[in-house]
């Protein structure tokens, strides 16, 4: 069941497969959730060369009842383009990554603007660290070392120092949105308030890179503490 969670396993999933029933499955997960949030490491990467992004996860108030047909649910924040917020059930997420230590910081943010996304660069790299984002305008206010890749116009990857290799480029982080939606994919739909704990764990199997005993181990006894 420990397995099934932290590998991205959907509650309906296991409630058919262990037997158990899904209000029980649900409930054991959001206190392992919520003990994976409590143990995300809240301290800077050690890297010297860091890439930071940010995606929009549509996550309304699946679960909930919605009594206004023109508000469905599931359907709020679907069609929405451009920045996302959490008040429009498109919360960001936040990702930092280490090009050497390949490790991630992930957390959910309200918005992206340029007191959170400061917050979130200062608290998760070091003050020398070279820090390579897109062209968000919500960047502009790091105090960091800041190399740029600007989307808007058609640029992916720059070479700035002329040595024949494109070092300017946020490709990295952009891949791990691709673990990111297919860890979230099989639960089809998550509601907001839960986010969070979901990324939580999903911080957790990218760094370690397998679910392991010792990482079960720190949840089990985290959620006794």
């Amino acid at each position: 069941l420990l397995r099934g969670f932290c590998k991205g396993a959907s509650s309906s999933q296991l409630s058919r497969e262990l037997g158990i029933s899904f209000p029980t499955v649900l409930s054991i997960r959001r206190v392992l959730q919520d003990a994976a949030q409590m143990l995300q490491p809240e301290d800077a990467l050690p890297d010297t060369e860091i890439e930071t992004d940010e995606m929009f996860q549509n996550a309304g108030e699946k679960g909930e009842p919605h009594k206004d047909p023109e508000d469905p649910p599931r359907r709020r924040g679907n069609k929405r383009r451009g920045h996302g917020t959490y008040a429009n059930d498109r919360p960001p997420i936040v990702g930092t990554i280490g090009r050497k230590s390949k490790r991630v910081r992930l957390r959910v943010a309200h918005r992206t603007d340029s007191a959170t996304l400061s917050a979130h660069v200062h608290q998760f790299t070091l003050p020398l660290a070279i820090v390579r984002t897109d062209g968000w305008r919500g960047y502009n206010g790091i105090d960091r070392s800041h190399a740029i890749v600007c989307h808007s116009d058609g640029e992916w990857a720059r070479d700035d120092d002329a040595d024949g290799i494109c070092e300017t480029h946020i490709n990295t982080i952009e891949g791990v949105w691709t673990t990111v939606r297919n860890f979230l994919r099989p639960f089809r739909g998550v509601h907001k308030k839960f986010l969070s704990g979901y990324i939580a764990i999903c911080e957790f199997v990218i760094n370690l890179k397998s679910v392991t005993v010792e990482f079960i181990s720190k949840l089990v006894k985290r959620t006794k503490s």
